[in-house]
């Protein structure tokens, strides 16, 4: 009986540790995604549209579940109208005249979906691709870093002059409305100047502003952005997206919990592809200084590069990073997964590598696994001061090296993906 306590201890240190292993990256005492997602959307088939939506909607407007909708060309929704959406609704993106929605400052969006009746906007192509129809854009007055209190959505629109496309203002409670168990598919027209449209771009959005369980898949652009502001963001897909899949920048205020991106090394653009992008600025003139910075927290989330041959895939250079934090913004990054990278995470060059930086950089009870190098600065192929400041055991980031297959729950089966973690495989790597 001597070495009873001994047993004890080691029985509740295992406990402990398998409770806490299972915080990281997305949670749930169930697999969250496995109703109201859809991975294989080229296999699902919809109505054709027996209503359209076009030109300026200036009322209040509700969609039903008994039409499918077109969006025929750029769509805004003005003059502080709602629009409500039902649950189930198909609202369709028009391939030839690239349809988009806006809703603009001072109106609302109530698209209020069900777990089991999630609100679909997808292509109207017979076969779909990414690009095929523009992307839906929310515009607040909450606080943007740029100077003046108002700024251009830069979609180069060919709009009427009496549509106000600026975002930004004082409003830190800006509401737009609801954005809930929503899918956006195939999204991410070009543009008249030659860029992409983004799936789905916040801009100016505020506190009020619900936004959670919403997936994109195939974006030619950037999945999430979120440009200033001050919100909180739950539940959140984005599957093999060309460009970005988490975009935050011009002095945002974003939490960002239990989301997840996938991303192909085949389907990323060579424009530049990644996870997570934070930054305050493009271009330093065009924001002010004296304004917030850009300010993330991001809490369990997974950011996985899925591969059948990681290795050759970053040979031929097709694997990027996850993370991508730029000058002047900070991102405290917690409890999250990243697998599967080359490397995890890249500083921007012109980040001075110091205690003041570092202490708005924060990686902890991180887990790295797969990545052909963890966090590094970028041109800099020397990450000792980094490995040794991240690595030190005050962090608590565990580092492994193990198949997709081994590492979470079910990647596989396209009908049941369940992208949370193996805990006997996470705690294998913590006794290693």
């Amino acid at each position: 009986m001597k070495h009873l306590p001994k047993i004890v201890s080691i029985f509740l240190l295992f406990i402990g540790s398998a409770l806490a292993q299972q915080e990281k990256g997305i949670i749930g005492n169930n697999n969250w995604l496995s109703s109201w997602t859809e991975f294989r959307p080229d296999l699902v088939e919809y109505n054709e549209a027996n209503e359209i939506l076009t030109g300026i909607i200036s009322t209040d407007t509700k969609l039903l579940k008994r039409n499918t909708y077109m969006l025929l060309g750029d769509v805004f929704v003005t003059d502080g109208a709602v629009l409500t959406i039902e649950p189930g609704t198909v609202i369709i993106g028009d391939f030839k005249t690239k349809g988009s929605l806006t809703i603009t400052k001072g109106a609302t969006i109530i698209a209020n979906g069900l777990e089991t009746d999630p609100i679909i906007f997808t292509s109207n192509r017979s076969v779909k691709k990414a690009g095929d129809w523009g992307g839906i854009i929310i515009l607040g007055d909450a606080p943007i870093n740029t100077y003046g209190n108002g700024a251009l959505t830069g979609y180069n629109f060919a709009t009427d002059a009496s549509i106000d496309i600026s975002y930004g203002g004082e409003n830190i409670e800006s509401n737009a409305g609801i954005l809930r168990y929503v899918r956006i598919e195939y999204a991410g027209k070009r543009t008249r100047d030659g860029d992409n449209f983004n799936a789905l771009l916040l801009a100016g959005v505020g506190t009020e502003t619900t936004i959670d369980n919403v997936m994109v898949s195939y974006s030619a652009g950037n999945s999430f952005d979120v440009y200033g502001g001050e919100l909180y963001l739950e539940k959140l897909v984005s599957y093999k997206s060309n460009r970005i899949d988490y975009n935050l920048n011009y002095g945002t205020q974003c939490n960002l919990f239990n989301s997840l991106a996938v991303r192909s090394s085949y389907v990323s653009s060579s424009k530049g592809s990644r996870c997570l992008n934070i930054a305050s600025y493009d271009k330093g003139e065009d924001v002010s200084f004296v304004k917030q910075e850009t300010a993330v927290t991001a809490l369990n989330l997974t950011l996985v590069n899925v591969s059948d041959d990681l290795d050759y895939e970053i040979k031929l250079n097709l694997v990027k990073e996850a993370v991508f934090i730029g000058n002047d913004a900070s991102l405290s990054m917690k409890e999250s997964v990243i697998s599967g990278f080359s490397p995890a995470v890249l500083i921007d060059n012109s980040v001075r590598v110091n205690n003041e930086n570092l202490k708005k950089i924060i990686f902890q009870k991180m887990y790295f696994n797969n990545c052909n190098g963890n966090i590094f600065k970028e041109y800099n192929n020397n990450n000792e001061d980094l490995e040794n400041w991240y690595g030190n055991s005050s962090f608590f980031n565990v580092y492994s090296k193990g198949l997709d297959s081994e590492t979470f729950i079910d990647i596989k089966n396209e009908n049941r993906l369940d992208f949370r973690l193996r805990i006997n495989k996470i705690l294998a790597s913590n006794i290693d």
